[in-house]
């Protein structure tokens, strides 16, 4: 995997080294120019405040995309031969899985993506939502606000939409809410036809998609002309502006996402982020998402945990976590068990950007 000059500047032995795992192809391409914009971001602030540890950190670019033992091998090679010191990015729980069982906790490993819960793997750090912290709290919310108590569970074939489908019944109960129907599909689906006939027939209130990207946005196009838009919302734990972009703004009436970050979030510590993002990236910037903040606050939190254990040591970095807060685009967030806790918001597509409508988990 080739690795571009903006982003690697020389593999110095004094700088602090970082494979940035994020998607460049397949149904996740969509999220990787964000992500890699915002980690520039966070790179660029961090070594104008002095760096890590007094050291200069440099990115690695890694495409997360590719097939998920490809690309742990590739991390797996820099890890083994010196050319990084840790691991940070968005992509797919597959991918991760692959990653931790390589790395064995070597090196610091930042997880940000939206995922399905239980990783313990050594030295893995999430910041990204789960299915207790966002799923269950945004069904309550639908339930209780909405009425939508009867939902058909439409997934990509793997870890995350598996195991958040899993929770979505065990959560039903609690939401006084039902489970009518589950389809998975593989990653690259073009034609939704059957599931939407399916959908027609289980006649939910609801759409629960655990859907990546570009099939996201193919299936919303396919969902509106068949006109259930008419008949049942759709809620999405990963829904980001450059998917509502891709979907077109007449394919996402009754949308839904719940998250810790959006763009339209409106508070100082999101319009902070987005003032800082344009006058660094340039009004030509790609959009800021849910996903590519996330990627901030992964090399953020690297920063913040270096700093509080005074070392880049895996288990120095793990006992200084406990007890770490911090201010970002988030809010006010701190660390627990290795997991980032974050308020969790719920919104609703309105066109091409999100209406945020309520604050569902306050998360700390």
């Amino acid at each position: 995997m080739s690795v571009p000059n903006a982003l690697l500047q020389g593999c110095r032995s004094g700088d602090i080294n970082i494979a940035l795992v994020v998607p460049q192809s397949g149904p996740s391409g969509i999220y990787g120019p964000s992500c890699e914009a915002s980690a520039r971001l966070a790179v660029s602030e961090i070594n104008n405040g002095g760096g890590i540890l007094g050291r200069e950190v440099q990115l690695h670019l890694v495409d997360g995309g590719a097939p998920p033992r490809q690309v742990a091998s590739e991390v797996d090679r820099m890890v083994r031969a010196g050319d990084v010191t840790g691991i940070a990015g968005w992509h797919t729980s597959a991918v991760r899985e692959e990653i931790a069982a390589r790395v064995a906790g070597r090196v610091p490993y930042l997880y940000t993506a939206v995922y399905e819960g239980g990783e313990h793997a050594p030295g893995v750090f999430l910041t990204g939502e789960t299915p207790v912290t966002q799923l269950l709290p945004a069904m309550r919310w639908m339930s209780t606000e909405m009425g939508v108590r009867r939902w058909f569970v439409l997934g990509s074939d793997y870890v995350w939409p598996r195991e958040s489908a899993r929770s979505a019944r065990e959560f039903a109960d609690q939401v006084d809410a039902e489970i009518a129907d589950e389809v998975f599909v593989e990653l690259g689906t073009e034609d939704f036809g059957g599931v939407l006939r399916r959908i027609e027939h289980a006649r939910p209130h609801g759409v629960l998609m655990f859907l990546l990207g570009s099939d996201a946005v193919r299936f919303n196009r396919a969902f509106t002309e068949m006109c259930l838009h008419e008949r049942c919302v759709r809620l999405s734990p990963l829904m980001d502006e450059n998917m509502l972009f891709a979907t077109g703004a007449a394919n996402t009436h009754e949308l839904y996402s719940a998250a810790g970050f959006f763009e339209t979030l409106g508070d100082a510590y999101s319009l902070d982020y987005g003032r800082r993002y344009q006058a660094h990236l340039g009004q030509s910037a790609p959009a800021i998402t849910s996903p590519g903040e996330s990627c901030y606050e992964g090399i953020t939190l690297l920063e913040r945990l270096a700093a509080a254990a005074g070392s880049m040591e895996v288990g120095s970095l793990v006992r200084a976590s406990e007890s770490l807060t911090y201010e970002g685009p988030r809010g006010a967030v701190r660390v627990q068990d290795r997991h980032l806790q974050q308020r969790i918001y719920m919104a609703r597509a309105d066109g091409l950007e999100f209406d945020v409508l309520h604050e569902i988990n306050s998360g700390i």
